[in-house]
């Protein structure tokens, strides 16, 4: 091992935890941390991921992303809008307090609390009944064919827990708000939190009684924040870690062919994409005073024409991407590759645009963008900074950490003008992408068109989609739906990125393409 990789194993040495070499503990670390113990204060793969380990939905997904049942054990449609759901009995958080009906009510209500980031789950539901005990009906606006596939990454939280600890809403991340569920969990999950300290180490433990047979042999999971790539990298070969979640592109052929460690690599269902304030009069980091440039859609397309994702997928990825012009990709239903065309790049044609709308001398604006959220995020950036030079748009990059990142964009008001976003549809639909991201902001749908693009003919065919059964009648839709964002330029998608992990020989983890990290599934041995 080189001098530098050395320095780097030992750094990294020292923010690990030793434990007992008899012991099924588990090691591992990513680039960032979860920010938050509360399951329902960021829509944001990780920290769902993470919390998913100790609070569990109604409907999960199995290793092969099917539903299945979790604390409900059956359920069926009463009527075209009233889902009915049979929970699980003798299911107990892990303070000892019944699982019952009153807190799949109460988790209603806090996941459409202020402060909660995911009220886009229940968007389509009207009211969540009480029945009795152990039955619960939500009832929805109009029918929802995908009702389970939307609630399968929301979790069950405890109405006297939350209540006993003043936990009832979820703090605002977005204006660094913390209450007790910030840094404290309890759930009726396969997996309970011993200690918690923010942006170094998690520990967990096993639920000693969990509802469901356990399948993994752990006895200990160490979660270890290591922003550096080297030093994260260099711990897994050294064996500090056992695994590691973001694995650096530059990295992965080292690792492949590096003794006692392995690549576990596939496509992710997330797309990385560009947003711009479409909504201000006047934008917040910009040097163009009086009018907002990324109104005029020549301004948009000229900018879709400069940025050159074949060469990010080569120079940046690595190859590990695919180019794309949609806000969903390959294993999202309604995905079809016809539907995902893009101009090819074409600089001339950028700044004769930019001319026509006015700004023949270019203009200046701030790129808002994570370093430690999404695969090469800040490279990327960078990247797309000087391409937009070559058609006069002068990017100043603001690149930081997911905690003040997610902080401005997430804001009420959204404190940026252009930004960099990475979506998973949980539902594995096409649907979700739409309403979440590009729909007419309206307090449910579009909580996360942080660009403010609102366009009534894509509004009425979103909720089209929302309820056609027929699956032709469908797909039509949700490609006219995509075909009008790509007329409008409404954003500029780049890609979607690989799922790349590593792990250490011995143990064994289970990839699935939403890029969840099931410690359920995870054993020592075969």
């Amino acid at each position: 091992m080189s001098s530098r990789f050395a320095l780097a194993a030992a750094l990294a040495a020292s923010t690990i935890l030793a434990a007992p070499a008899s012991a099924n503990v588990f090691r591992w670390a990513n680039d960032g941390d979860t920010n938050s113990m509360d399951p329902y204060t960021r829509q944001e793969t990780f920290l769902l991921s993470f919390n998913a380990n100790i609070y569990e939905p109604l409907v999960r997904r199995d290793t092969q992303m099917r539903v299945e049942p979790a604390l409900a054990e059956r359920w069926e449609n009463i009527s075209p809008t009233v889902w009915r759901f049979h929970l699980r009995r003798n299911v107990k958080f892990s303070d000892g307090t019944p699982f019952t009906a009153d807190d799949v009510v109460f988790s209603a209500q806090r996941a459409r609390a202020q402060g909660s980031n995911i009220q886009g789950v229940l968007a389509s539901v009207k009211e969540v009944r009480r029945v009795d005990d152990y039955t619960v009906d939500f009832e929805t606006t109009v029918p929802n064919p995908i009702l389970l596939q939307e609630i399968t990454n929301w979790g069950m939280m405890s109405r006297a827990w939350s209540d006993r600890n003043n936990a009832a809403r979820p703090a605002d991340l977005t204006s660094r708000e913390e209450n007790f569920a910030t840094r404290n969990a309890m759930g009726t999950g396969p997996f309970l939190l011993q200690s918690r300290e923010p942006d170094r180490r998690t520990v967990l433990v096993p639920n000693p009684n969990w509802w469901d047979t356990p399948r993994h042999n752990l006895t200990r999971v160490e979660f270890n924040v290591i922003s550096n790539d080297a030093t994260r990298v260099a711990a897994l070969l050294s064996g500090e870690l056992d695994f590691v979640y973001t694995v650096p592109p530059q990295d992965v052929e080292r690792i492949r062919r590096s003794p006692g460690v392995s690549i576990m690599q596939g496509p992710e269902l997330r797309t990385i994409f560009l947003g711009m304030d479409q909504m201000r009069p006047q934008l917040l980091k910009s040097d163009v005073q009086g009018k907002n440039p990324f109104q005029d859609v020549r301004v948009r397309r000229a900018m879709l024409l400069a940025i050159d994702v074949n060469a990010i997928q080569r120079t940046v990825m690595r190859g590990q991407s695919r180019p794309s012009n949609l806000l969903y990709g390959p294993g999202v239903n309604g995905f079809l590759e016809a539907d995902d065309v893009r101009p090819a790049v074409n600089i001339n044609e950028g700044k004769r645009l930019l001319a026509e709308a006015g700004y023949p001398n270019g203009f200046g604006v701030t790129l808002d963008c994570p370093n430690d959220r999404y695969v090469n995020d800040e490279a990327i950036c960078t990247a797309i900074t000087a391409m937009l030079a070559r058609v006069g748009i002068r990017v100043t990059l603001a690149a930081q950490t997911r905690a003040r990142y997610f902080a401005e964009i997430n804001a009420p008001r959204f404190n940026t003008s252009f930004y960099m976003l990475g979506w998973t549809p949980s539902t594995s639909d096409a649907h979700n992408a739409l309403y979440n991201l590009a729909a007419t902001r309206d307090g449910a749908r579009g909580v996360f068109n942080s660009a403010g693009y609102s366009n009534p003919r894509f509004d009425t065919l979103v909720d089209r989609i929302a309820v056609e059964t027929d699956a032709a009648q469908r797909q039509r839709l949700i490609s006219e739906a995509s075909q009008v964002l790509r007329d409008d330029v409404a954003f500029i998608p780049l890609h979607q990125q690989q799922i790349v992990w590593a792990v250490r020989q011995g143990w064994t983890v289970v990839q699935t393409a939403d890029n969840y990290f099931a410690l359920r599934h995870v054993r020592r041995g075969q």
